[in-house]
């Protein structure tokens, strides 16, 4: 018997109509076309800084790449009035394959992507409470290829042991991966065409 699917889209929403004024939001990313729908939503209610924290990424400039979209973005996205920062841990791809040391050959989506996954939420959550902020979260719940169900369970974990909020989401609800892509054309952002380790090279979108 399986566990009933939360509607994680719904929770957020829920989230937000109890807010009090603006609350500060550490958003982790793992590209600019996943952060522009993403942001789209959730800017009009956080004060947000974007982190960039992707020790898996294939090869090193690939991640500088992606990080420089990141940035453009951020400068030139209309609906952001500039507002919106950028934090980007200096690259260390040891990280990552410590992390998942073993799982080398476990297909994509496996077990190796879940410990990609709480890699980077578990940094992003000690970042968030060790810099006064009162939420974190992810893009990767935008991709049709990322599980939102595991997402947002890894998230709640994290949020339990930092002590620190955990916004729950589904970005690629209400359309959410197809306003990424049509905010990637009018600001002309970079797609990759892989997830981004060196594993994932042989699974093209």
């Amino acid at each position: 018997m399986t566990s009933e699917k939360k509607n994680y889209q719904l929770e957020m929403e829920k989230t937000i109509k109890s807010l009090v004024g603006k609350k500060k939001l550490l958003l982790h990313s793992c590209c600019a076309p996943c952060s522009s729908a993403t942001l789209e939503r959730i800017y009009p209610y956080f004060d947000i800084t974007v982190f960039y924290y992707n020790p898996n990424i294939y090869p090193p400039e690939e991640f500088n790449h992606r990080k420089e979209e990141q940035s453009r973005l951020l400068k030139e996205m209309k609906e952001l009035e500039q507002k919106v920062r950028i934090v980007a841990p200096e690259f260390n791809d040891k990280e990552f394959y410590d992390a998942v040391k073993g799982l080398e050959k476990e297909p994509e989506g496996g077990k190796r992507c879940v410990e990609c996954f709480k890699l980077r939420l578990e940094k992003s959550a000690r970042y968030a409470k060790e810099n006064g902020f009162d939420f974190f979260t992810t893009t990767l719940s935008i991709s049709p290829h990322k599980n939102a169900q595991t997402l947002n369970k890894i998230g709640e974990e994290m949020a339990e042991k930092y002590d620190i909020s955990y916004l729950f989401s589904d970005f690629k609800k209400k359309n959410g991966y197809k306003r990424s892509i049509e905010l990637s054309e009018e600001y002309g952002l970079y797609r990759q065409n892989y997830c981004g380790c060196v594993y994932s090279l042989n699974t093209i979108f």
